[in-house]
């Protein structure tokens, strides 16, 4: 398979990325040596390969949840710019339709 313009403009729209002309040509000898790295991997005979699930063999180690420092609403709203004493105050990012 090899990648041409249509195709990196189609990329672009499905990604919702902005391609210029001039980075075009880099883009597409990119692409097209990665699709070919690809071609190359198909070639490998993986018969009898487990799937690699983990990099390591290494095993999470978890530790329970635990408060370790409490602060009270009027700490917490000491060094905000704006509040009303019970939250902070923020500016309108969102305006109903």
């Amino acid at each position: 398979m090899k990648i041409d313009n249509q195709t990196i403009d189609r990329i672009a729209h499905l990604a919702r990325l902005e391609v210029s002309d001039a980075d075009k040509p880099a883009l597409l000898k990119d692409m097209n040596n990665i699709l070919s790295f690809m071609e190359k991997l198909n070639e490998l005979d993986t018969t009898g390969v487990e799937p690699l699930i983990y990099l390591t063999d290494e095993i999470n180690v978890y530790r329970e949840d635990a408060v370790k420092q409490e602060i009270t609403v009027p700490e917490a709203l000491s060094n905000a710019p704006e509040q009303d004493g019970k939250y902070f105050r923020v500016a309108k990012v969102i305006e109903k339709s």
